[in-house]
């Protein structure tokens, strides 16, 4: 028995198993018929020369899938040091299979192609945001994205339908989020679930690849790696809660709630356009901004205020009649604060910010409103989303402290989340 027979022997189980498996060491033993002692003498020139890798459940949780980036080949010797036979699993390596691999039994799965040439399962690769244009925009698809993760799945009236080509029936199990060292966004995928698009899908999502230094969002990498529970939440399902946290505070008040729709108890309402940007461009920054004014001012009840101050107000004409105008419900709102409730200190200021952010967002709104313009493709559309919904959410979250101090809300038990009251929100 030679190295190259071994190496065979491993390098069939990896391309002929479902995915990409590798084959545990006491089955090689089997399949070779032959002793540890041996076998782990070949073992050791392969992985000497790079040809062949160990992993065991001291290198990952689950050795039987190649997931993560292999350790140092001296730290894979030296598990294969001991007189027992190891539990972990071989992996032919890259140097090999790019040389008996027939690189045309994958044409159009280019992403299935670097599985094939021992690419980790979880590594990604980084695309440009618009292509989730494609699925969110078709009704077709049941699409989430809460700026952290999403997945893109086949609604199921047109799960192998005749209105759906097969080659568009795809499952993109969860997709995430980069950045460059300028913060800069892009979608990030594992490879893993790039493989299983369809061939026409994986060339869409090749034309879109980028290049660059890309790092995963942090919370992305700890839940989908690793398991563990993300450290923030994204902006927008930040702001849903504290929505959700006024109206509660509010029938706690005895009085109609403040919104006439909280997005239901964990967002589940939340409007599918309700995020970041997937195209900067002045068309879909116009259109963000006049959902968020929808799902804030337009959402706002005249009931809760139940007339504690006028709705209307009169203006004098230069010929002296006097003509009433309806208030908007920002300035009802501001005026009925300002009655009921004093800051610490009598220091407005974090009130008046407050109400500034609501109203500059309701002036972008009413711009395009009274405007015809071209639209324009501008990256700095990113970074004045960001900004804007940093200030309005900010400006949410001091209303919310405002109503906290009311001594029926103090009374209600109502739990502000310890991950809203310290801040811990993702803001990219």
């Amino acid at each position: 028995m030679s190295a190259e027979q071994v190496l065979q022997k491993i390098t069939k189980h990896y391309l002929k198993s479902r995915d990409f498996n590798g084959i545990t060491i006491a089955e090689l033993l089997e399949e070779l018929e032959t002793e540890w002692f041996t076998l782990r003498t070949l073992l050791k020139t392969l992985v000497a020369e790079e040809l062949v890798s160990v992993i065991d459940h001291d290198t990952d949780v689950n050795p039987n899938i190649y997931r993560l980036p292999l350790e140092p080949k001296e730290s894979q010797l030296r598990k294969l040091d001991g007189d027992n036979v190891p539990i972990g699993c071989l992996y032919p390596r890259t140097k090999h299979l790019t040389q008996v691999i027939d690189r045309s039994s994958y044409d159009g799965k280019p992403y299935l192609l670097e599985l094939a040439l021992g690419e980790p399962q979880l590594a990604y690769r980084s695309f440009d945001l618009s292509i989730l244009e494609f699925y969110r925009n078709d009704p077709r698809y049941y699409y989430t994205n809460d700026d952290v993760r999403g997945t893109i799945n086949v609604r199921d009236a047109y799960f192998e339908s005749e209105g759906m080509a097969d080659s568009d029936q795809v499952l993109l199990s969860s997709f995430g989020f980069s950045y460059d060292d300028d913060l800069n966004r892009a979608v990030a995928v594992f490879l893993r679930y790039l493989a299983d698009l369809s061939p026409e899908h994986q060339r869409i999502w090749k034309a879109k690849e980028i290049g660059g230094s890309y790092k995963l969002h942090p919370d992305y990498f700890r839940n989908t790696v690793y398991g563990e529970w993300g450290e923030c939440v994204p902006i927008c399902n930040a702001f849903l809660k504290e929505v959700r946290l006024i109206n509660q505070m509010t029938s706690a008040m005895e009085r109609p709630p403040l919104f006439k729709e909280d997005f239901g108890e964990y967002g589940d309402d939340k409007p599918r356009k309700f995020g970041f940007l997937i195209r900067p461009t002045l068309e879909e920054f116009n259109n963000f901004v006049l959902l968020f004014d929808r799902m804030l001012s337009d959402n706002i009840d005249k009931k809760f205020f139940q007339n504690d101050v006028p709705y209307e107000r009169e203006e004098e004409r230069r010929d002296g009649k006097i003509v009433v105008h309806q208030k908007g419900t920002l300035q009802i709102l501001d005026e009925w604060i300002r009655k009921w409730f004093t800051p610490y200190g009598n220091d407005w200021e974090p009130w008046e910010r407050a109400m500034k952010s609501f109203r500059d967002l309701r002036k972008l709104r009413q711009k395009p409103a009274h405007s015809i313009d071209e639209d324009v493709f501008d990256q700095s559309y990113f970074r004045q989303q960001r900004e804007l919904l940093i200030d309005v959410y900010n400006g949410v979250r001091t209303l919310r402290m405002l109503l906290e101090n009311h001594p029926r809300v103090r009374e209600s038990g109502i739990e502000v989340p310890d991950w809203l009251r310290e801040g811990r929100i993702w803001t990219i």
